[in-house]
Parts: structure tokens; C-alpha cells; sequence
């Protein structure tokens, strides 16, 4: 035992199991939410269950646990009980989506093959019975041999004038309110430069008359909108829940219908995906608990790379000063002390010192100088993704300071001397052969850059991110990118369904899966930033060392 104290050998075995343990609780971590995430995809069977005193109630079992041995009776204690929890949907007839149930209370279970999980736009999901296919004055009842084909049709028709309505409503209607925000902002910057004249009275005048000729246009599609609903809502089922009380949907209202006591494993399979694909591309709803997440993918990887791009250049051209042309000595230390403790502020004091420098003293002057007509509605002088991203950069530029100068002092001097003896200027040494040879050590500072900027959400609180973003910062509108709107983020979706959903415990699930989410789109740009490390490295191996 001594020689392997004396030897070190204890303490690599020591090393060896902390790095098991580490995986091992990461692995945890990530299967508990996978297996807690999947609940948001997979189709569970519907159970009825009929309760001793008559009742009966129809839902997905979400969860079975003991009942606390206290809440017993003496004699059960030994024995002990469990109990179910039940998601019940129909939040508009029982005001609540979960219930409780007693083993004790429960006579029989059941599976009723023609029980529908119907997906609808609000109010959660309804569980219960179709009776009937409502077209105009047209009835179609369940013993229509084709009557679940017919309401999956016109559920498919219904989803079309759904995507029309909605790509007018953000395509065509969203250009006419462009345009006149457009012209009115127009207007105002006339009245704010110039003194009320002919000429601007003029200019005015053809301003208001072309916001006239929008309106009308606007006046046009809402007018071809509200047809296309009025068609929609001639469409309707006529639903009956566990215990008989009737409730009659729109079908305009109606994501999806399923029954899914009758799928298979494929059928489920296959929705899954489509759940998935839904999850990835199409946007939130239900105050974020049900549909997709889509802008706040787009939020954050634009988000990540705006950060990256400020981030590198400044902090590589700092660690190239400090080591390369710096004279070494106390300032020099000091700052090296300075940068290091930065790494160790806390993320919200950045987030202030975004919120005071970027936002109210760079973007308020901004306004001020360019948008004074605007004010006091601010353009740049509010949270946005700009500021966000500038702030996270100076929160992750130790980081890529310090794996700057860690890969600058792993060149070799003498690479240095010798192009320097060849006739080579201090630069031309840094440019085609110092920052080459540490491009694998840079791109190590800029993982780490982007895994921890990707995960915060304090900063982003205060300079720019939002519960739901209505347009992209990237649109068809010059100048495209529109660095001064505001943006959804994974990491704060996550803290809003999680904490600040009026329905917590049905968000769960999505809570899950969203986490999940943000993990991959991290390991990704990671992998993405490694295969390019390695090449690289692959690339100067022989230059550099």
C-alpha cells in the first residue's frame, strides 16, 4: 500500500474512478430526460377506468407511486396501496388535466378501441367519443361504415385553410403592415426635420394617401381571411367525454385526431416522427406547452454564432498581444489576473453591465443621433439580439483569451527565430505561422465559448430575450438581418414552461423535451467546431511542432 502511495498509482485508480462516476451520472442525467421527454411523442393507450361508485374516467396514465404509508389506515400500512395519475384533458368542461386515483376506488380498467385523443389549438387535449361530422346542415353519425376516414379528411381539409389563413396572415398581411410602419415612420421624420411647408405638406400627403391604398389592401385579405374561417368553421365534431357531457369543436381548432388504443407499434412509430418534426419546425402554442419550438432554435444558434464572431477575433487579437508583443512585467500580470477573475464573475453582473452599457448608453445614443423621430419608442435602445449576443461575447472572451495564450506558448520559439532570421516581419511570423499553428488551441476556446453561452439565461433575461418573439430577426425584408429585434432562446423556453407556465405539471413533458433539444444543438456546434480542430491540427501537425 505504501509503494503505491510512494509510486502514485492509488491516485490514478482514484482519477480513473472519478471519471466513471462522471460519465455515469451524465448518462443518468441524459436517460432521465429522454425517458421523461418522451412522453411528449409517444401515443399512450387510453384507459377507462370504472370507479366502485359508478364513475368512470378515461385518460393517460401518467404515473403510478405508494401512498405515503401516514395517509394509510392502520390496517393497510403493511399492505400498502398505490395510486394512479390520470391525464384527463378536457380542461374547458373539468378545469384541470390531471386527477388522482385510489387503487382501492378502482373496479375495472378498460381499453376502448374507439376512444380519440383529439389535439385542438387550445384548451389541451379533449379524450372522449366522436359522434358525430358536422358539414354545414350535413350529419354524418359513426355508422357510416367510412365515418373516421370522412373526419380525417375534412380534419386534412380544414388543416389546409388552416395554413392558408395563416400564410396570409403572416405573409401578405404582414407585408402590408410593414409597409405602413414603413410609411408612418416615414411621416414622422418629415414632421420631426422639417418645418411644416408646402413641400412637406406634400410629401405628407402622398405618404398618407399610400397608407390609404395599404389599408385598403389590408381591408382585402382580412376580408379573404374571415371567408376562408367561415368556410373552416362550417366544419365541426360533435364529442362526447367518459361520463356523456357533449362538447362541439370547430374542426379549425383541431391539430390532430387519433385512436390509439387501436395503433400498433409502427402507427406509433410513425407518429413520433411527425411529432418530432412538429417539435422542430412549426411554432409555439398553448402559452409554449403544446406545438413546436422552432424560433427558439433560431434564436439561439444565431445567437451563438453573433457571439462567436465578436468573440474570437477580439479575443485571439488580446491573447496575441499579451503574449507575442507585449513587454512581460507587472501590468501584464495584472491583466492576466484581471481576465482570469473574469471568468469567475457571475453571469447576471454581465447581464447588468449589458443591460447599462449596450442597451441604454450605446443604443440609447444610437437612437438619439439616427431615430430621434421615433422616440420616445425605442429602436436600439431595448433589449435585442445584438446586445445579447455582445454581452454573452464578453462573458465567454476568457475563456478563448486564456486557450489563445495556452496554444501560443505550445510553439515551438525556435519557429519563431527562424522566420524571423529568414527576413520575415513580426507580423508576416503571426499571420503565417503563429496563428496557423494555434488555430486547433483557439478553436478549444471557442467550444468552450459556445457550450456555455448556448446554457445561459440570466444575462439574457434583461437584454433581449423573450417569452414568444412574433417575427424571426432574420425575414425578406432589407436588411434581413434584424440585429435590434428581440428573440426566443431555448434555455429561457425551458425556464418559462418550466416555472411560469400557468399549467406547470402538463408542461413537463415539454420542459423535457425541449432540455434534450438544447443539449444536441450544443453538441453539435461542438462536434461541428472539433472535426475542424482536427483538421487543422491534422493540417499544421508537422508545421507546428
Amino acid at each position: 500500500m505504501k509503494n503505491n502511495i510512494k509510486s502514485g498509482e492509488i491516485f490514478i485508480w482514484f482519477t480513473g474512478m472519478g471519471l466513471a462516476v462522471s460519465l455515469i451520472m451524465i448518462s443518468g442525467l441524459l436517460l432521465l430526460i429522454l425517458l421523461n421527454g418522451k412522453d411528449y411523442f409517444w401515443p399512450f393507450q387510453l384507459n377507462e377506468i370504472r370507479l366502485n361508485d359508478g364513475r368512470k374516467v378515461l385518460g393517460e396514465v401518467v404515473k403510478e407511486e405508494l401512498i405515503p404509508i401516514h395517509n394509510l389506515p392502520d390496517s393497510l400500512k403493511n399492505k400498502g396501496l398505490k395510486r394512479t395519475q390520470l391525464k384527463i384533458g378536457n380542461r374547458d368542461i373539468y378545469g384541470f388535466d390531471f386527477q388522482w386515483i385510489d387503487e382501492r376506488n378502482i373496479e375495472s380498467i378498460n381499453y376502448p378501441s374507439d376512444a380519440v385523443r383529439i389535439e385542438r389549438t387550445e384548451f389541451g387535449n379533449f379524450y372522449g367519443f366522436i359522434k358525430e361530422l358536422q358539414i354545414d346542415d350535413k350529419i354524418i353519425k359513426p355508422d357510416n361504415p367510412d365515418f373516421f376516414d370522412k373526419v380525417k379528411q375534412s380534419v386534412d381539409k380544414i388543416s389546409s385553410y388552416r395554413n392558408e389563413i395563416k400564410k396570409i396572415e403572416k405573409s401578405d398581411i404582414g407585408e402590408v403592415n410593414y409597409n405602413i410602419e414603413k410609411l408612418r415612420l416615414e411621416i414622422k421624420k418629415i414632421e420631426y426635420k422639417h418645418k411644416k411647408n408646402e413641400k412637406s405638406q406634400k410629401l405628407i400627403a402622398d405618404l398618407e394617401r399610400s397608407i390609404e391604398t395599404e389599408n385598403e389592401k389590408y381591408d382585402a385579405l382580412k376580408h379573404k381571411v374571415d371567408s376562408i374561417r367561415e368556410k373552416a368553421n362550417s366544419y365541426s365534431i360533435y364529442c362526447e367525454d367518459i361520463s356523456g357531457r357533449p362538447k362541439t369543436i370547430s374542426l379549425l381548432n383541431v391539430i390532430r385526431f387519433y385512436k390509439p388504443n387501436e395503433m400498433n407499434f409502427s402507427d406509433k412509430i410513425g407518429f413520433m416522427f411527425t411529432k418530432i418534426i412538429e417539435f422542430i419546425f412549426d411554432e409555439p402554442r398553448e402559452s409554449n406547452t403544446e406545438g413546436g419550438v422552432f424560433p427558439a432554435i433560431f434564436g439561439t444558434v444565431m445567437m451563438v454564432l453573433i457571439m462567436s464572431l465578436f468573440t474570437v477575433p477580439f479575443g485571439v487579437l488580446a491573447a496575441l498581444y499579451l503574449r507575442e508583443y507585449a513587454k512581460q512585467g507587472t501590468l501584464v500580470r495584472l491583466v492576466r489576473i484581471a481576465v482570469n477573475n473574469l471568468a469567475g464573475v457571475p453571469s447576471i453582473v454581465f447581464g447588468v453591465f449589458g443591460l447599462g452599457f449596450f442597451i441604454y448608453f450605446i443604443g440609447g445614443t444610437i437612437d438619439n443621433i439616427f431615430y430621434p423621430e421615433r422616440l420616445p419608442s425605442p429602436t436600439w435602445g431595448t433589449g435585442g439580439i445584438l446586445w445579447a449576443s455582445l454581452t454573452l461575447s464578453l462573458l465567454t472572451m476568457p475563456v478563448v483569451i486564456v486557450a489563445t495564450e495556452e496554444a501560443l506558448t505550445q510553439i515551438p520559439r525556435g519557429m519563431r527565430e527562424a522566420a524571423l532570421a529568414l527576413g520575415a516581419t513580426k507580423w508576416q511570423v503571426t499571420r503565417r505561422i503563429i496563428i496557423p499553428a494555434a488555430m486547433p488551441g483557439i478553436l478549444t476556446g471557442l467550444i468552450l465559448a459556445m457550450a456555455r453561452a448556448a446554457g445561459e439565461v440570466a444575462p439574457l433575461m434583461i437584454t433581449g430575450v423573450v417569452k414568444l418573439a412574433p417575427t424571426l430577426p432574420f425575414d425578406s425584408y432589407f436588411p434581413f438581418f434584424h440585429l435590434d429585434r428581440k428573440f426566443m432562446h431555448l434555455g429561457f423556453h425551458i425556464y418559462d414552461v418550466g416555472f411560469q407556465s400557468p399549467n406547470i405539471e402538463a408542461a413537463l413533458p415539454m420542459v423535457f423535451t425541449t432540455t434534450l433539444l438544447l443539449i444536441i444543438i450544443v453538441v453539435l456546434l461542438n462536434i461541428t467546431a472539433m472535426i475542424i480542430r482536427a483538421r487543422l491540427r491534422k493540417k499544421y501537425k508537422t508545421s507546428a511542432f
